[in-house]
């Protein structure tokens, strides 16, 4: 496996939490606090998480391909780009044991 694999999946895990969060703040603004400004902000957010869960959705699926999950893991990781910072915990999980399968980065020499 390729470390731009587990890089691309790593970058959109850590940008769909914190989109994630920032939905989940938004609608707190918007629904409990009533803010002024918040329903263009949750507007904004929410279309932005949704198209880049697409995108996490493929790299994490193309990760768990590579790395021959299970389909119980597989599911796991794609669905913790919904649960608030479960993203982030299961992306902490996973990296140390994917770390052991990247293959080197250049070329290797023949042994004679």
């Amino acid at each position: 496996m390729k470390k731009s694999v587990l890089t691309r999946y790593r970058v959109m895990a850590y940008v769909t939490g914190v989109l994630l969060i920032l939905l989940c703040l938004g609608m707190i603004a918007k629904y409990l606090l009533d803010v002024d400004g918040a329903d263009d902000f949750t507007r904004v957010v929410s279309i932005a998480h949704g198209w880049l869960y697409v995108v996490y959705l493929v790299f994490a699926f193309d990760l768990g391909a590579k790395a021959k999950w299970p389909v119980k893991k597989q599911l796991w990781v794609l669905l913790a780009g919904t649960i608030p910072t479960a993203a982030f915990f299961v992306e902490r999980r996973i990296t140390p044991e994917l770390r052991s399968r990247i293959a080197p980065a250049g070329p290797v020499a023949a042994k004679a």
